[in-house]
């Protein structure tokens, strides 16, 4: 009986971590906690990082010290959506004219202006200013700077000189900070990433003997991206050995840096390449394999506009389901009278060819036990080896001669 309870203790010890620790994850780490349950993996729908358009699909909840916002007032009216900004912009030259009109007509009321408007031996503080409206009217000629010449203000009234100063600085920084944030709203660089395409699909295919992972990229306009790079990141849930878990790990992948060809010149569209080697996370990952994995891989293109001089980023992401195990892209680029034309409407198109389905670890276990590589075959390695022993057989009296001068210099040598 007592083994039976110490059975079932520690059953019980071995499952209460996870009943006590599973709760206090993150919602998106519960959710991507491995289930043992006997449902098809590949049939669960994978939640995007970064949308297809590029948007980043996470939204930031329970902030608390949402002062911060204010701290950099430029840049949150910047990012503001557009009706919001436009009514800020309204609302804030409204405010100003209705703020310093209402002083202007104080000093007005309390000087006695409004008491001797038909007087003309009297000397107001501003002329023809008979009430609310018209001060209203003088404060947005005052900041505005247009002066009509109907309403002034006279040299007997200090205190409107001085506020007259006021308003005149304060109405510079108002229009620079309002003017300068619609400017920098209007020629934001987000726009011009919409005619940066990326293809739809991403492909893995043989290239040059080794398997790769390919996806396409191009720019719609005649007006080229300067100093363009490309970069992509591999988004996966991880878990550690020492058993912490990681949700939406980011891995780099190589898209060529440390050979330049991550540095682009796109004026026609480019097929990026990614060498699945030993360092790749997709080195074990074959055919069968891959539905069955929960990955997104992020694109990440960046440059400059060459019309403005502002940096540009354009993003987009392929999903498992988004990889085509042996396929290639479709030409786009056709040689012209003169000139080279690129096909858009064959841009996101693939056609099949003929790839091994294992992955570039088992292909890499099986050159090396061929002791081949593996862009050569049997026929091409006999060739070649027909063609060494042929050229051994043209140097073999050259070498021959050689050797026969090097035994008399020695039969010489040993003579003297």
């Amino acid at each position: 009986m007592t083994n039976v309870l110490e059975g079932d203790s520690m059953d019980q010890d071995v499952e209460s971590p996870v009943a006590i620790h599973q709760p206090k994850l993150p919602k998106q780490a519960r959710d991507d906690l491995p289930r043992h349950v006997s449902r098809d993996r590949t049939k669960r729908k994978i939640q995007r990082y970064v949308r297809k358009d590029g948007k980043c699909n996470v939204h930031h909840g329970n902030v608390r010290e949402t002062y911060r916002y204010l701290t950099d007032i430029f840049t949150t009216l910047v990012d503001l959506k557009w009706r919001f900004n436009l009514l800020i912009f309204v609302m804030v030259y409204t405010v100003t004219w209705l703020f310093f009109g209402m002083i202007w007509w104080l000093i007005a009321y309390i000087r006695g202006d409004m008491d001797h408007i038909e007087d003309p031996s009297w000397t107001p503080c501003v002329t023809n200013l008979n009430g609310f409206v018209s001060a209203f009217l003088f404060s947005i000629e005052t900041e505005t700077t247009i002066g009509y010449g109907y309403r002034v203000i006279t040299d007997k009234c200090p205190e409107g000189i001085i506020l007259l100063l006021i308003q005149s600085v304060l109405g510079s920084i108002v229009n620079a900070f309002m003017v300068g944030c619609m400017f920098v709203k209007i020629s934001q660089p987000k726009k011009r990433a919409e005619t940066l395409v990326f293809s739809t699909h991403a492909v893995i295919s043989m290239r040059d003997g080794k398997l790769c992972l390919m996806f396409r990229v191009g720019d719609l306009r005649n007006s080229h991206i300067v100093e363009a790079s490309i970069r992509a990141k591999l988004i996966k849930s991880k878990q550690t050995s020492e058993g912490e878990f990681i949700p939406l790990n980011q891995t780099d992948i190589n898209v060529g840096y440390y050979t330049g060809d991550d540095r682009l010149f796109l004026v026609s569209p480019l097929i990026i390449s990614h060498e699945i080697n030993q360092q790749s996370p997709f080195w074990e990952i074959s055919k069968a394999q891959l539905p069955k994995e929960e990955l997104e891989i992020v694109v990440i293109l960046e440059g400059m506009v060459e019309a403005t001089g502002m940096t540009c980023q354009a993003r987009s992401s392929y999903i498992t389901s988004e990889i085509l195990w042996g396929y290639r892209f479709t030409p786009v680029l056709t040689l012209e009278d003169g000139f080279y034309e690129v096909d858009y409407n064959s841009f996101h198109e693939t056609y099949e060819t003929s790839t091994p389905s294992l992955s570039a670890k088992e292909l890499a276990e099986l050159a090396s036990r061929a002791e081949l590589p593996l862009s050569w075959s049997v026929s091409s390695k006999l060739n070649q080896h027909a063609e060494l022993e042929t050229e051994e057989e043209e140097k073999n009296p050259e070498e021959q001669t050689e050797r026969n001068g090097d035994v008399a210099n020695l039969e010489n040598e040993s003579k003297v």
